[in-house]
């Protein structure tokens, strides 16, 4: 408990409330053997624009999980470093949204062709060296589209050997479904831990990872390279067991929600899935990402 206290030092009230409400938890938590502990997945995403951000992302203690823009002028180098340090690496690739959100190079639209859908997705993921699986950068409205994401996935099971982690830039994203109907491994985001770059907001959200991490056993945190989220999660994860959990990378959390929760085999044609899914996927926060 007491380096909970130091790990949050200096916060104000609101994240003192939940210091309290967390406490017990951790203090549970702390009776544990290691292995027994809650885990939380963390992934950066929009890596490859800004190299010195990068670069201090990639310096984030533990099994962060880092995830690349395809085709942008840093993300092949700074991919290769992560790897050579031990990280795991995975695709961050742009997909429609809603509004005139500006998608960058690789993006899946819904006015590509089947042919020029699974092309793209393909050169996006040769631009990506040692990438293990995916994950969507923006995409509020094509994750809606049960045809679109089942050209995804069918072209994630041509290559063979990744997974998919839908970042729910909306509540009604069908991503996770699709992917569990063509067999592909997968998980969801849980929090956003950056809407907000103030360093005590981003603290704030960490907290509200861990505490769904020691709810259900298990939660998924996304941020991106910012000086302050790396900042922050540089002193957070210096010992993750402190807070009672144990940080692993996305690969594991795809291995570890596989095992604990079983879908059932889909009996519904694919356009019902997006009003199935709402059912389905947990309740948490939805906004889009730059």
């Amino acid at each position: 408990m007491r380096g909970l206290i130091r790990a949050v030092r200096m916060m104000p009230g609101l994240l003192l409330v939940l210091l309290g409400l967390l406490s017990g938890l951790v203090q549970a938590a702390g009776r544990l053997p290691p292995e027994e502990l809650p885990v939380i997945a963390i992934i950066i995403d929009d890596m490859g624009n800004h190299m010195g951000w990068g670069e201090r992302a990639l310096n984030i203690p533990g099994q962060v999980t880092y995830a690349f823009l395809p085709h942008t002028p840093h993300a092949a180098r700074l991919a290769s470093k992560a790897h050579d340090l031990g990280k795991e690496v995975m695709l961050h690739l742009p997909m429609e949204s809603h509004g005139d959100n500006k998608l960058g190079p690789g993006a899946l639209t819904l006015h590509l062709t089947e042919d020029e859908f699974k092309r793209t997705l393909q050169d996006s993921l040769n631009a990506i060296p040692y990438a293990v699986g995916l994950n969507n950068h923006m995409g509020s409205l094509l994750t809606q589209h049960p045809g679109a994401m089942a050209w995804l996935m069918e072209g994630v099971q041509e290559r063979g050997g990744l997974f998919f982690v839908d970042s729910r830039t909306t509540r009604d994203s069908v991503g996770q479904y699709i992917a569990q109907e063509h067999g592909i491994p997968n998980a969801s985001r849980d929090v956003f831990l950056d809407n907000n770059r103030d360093h005590d907001a981003i603290r704030l959200q960490f907290l509200q990872l861990i505490k769904r991490a020691h709810k259900k056993g298990y939660a998924v945190g996304i941020g991106h390279p910012y000086p302050e989220t790396s900042k922050v999660l540089r002193q957070l994860l210096a010992d993750p067991e402190k807070l009672g959990v144990r940080l692993i990378p996305a690969s594991a959390m795809i291995v570890l929600q596989g095992r604990n929760n079983p879908w059932q085999e889909p009996s519904s044609p694919s356009p019902r899935v997006a009003k199935n899914s709402k059912r389905l996927l947990s309740l948490t926060c939805c906004e889009e990402q730059e």
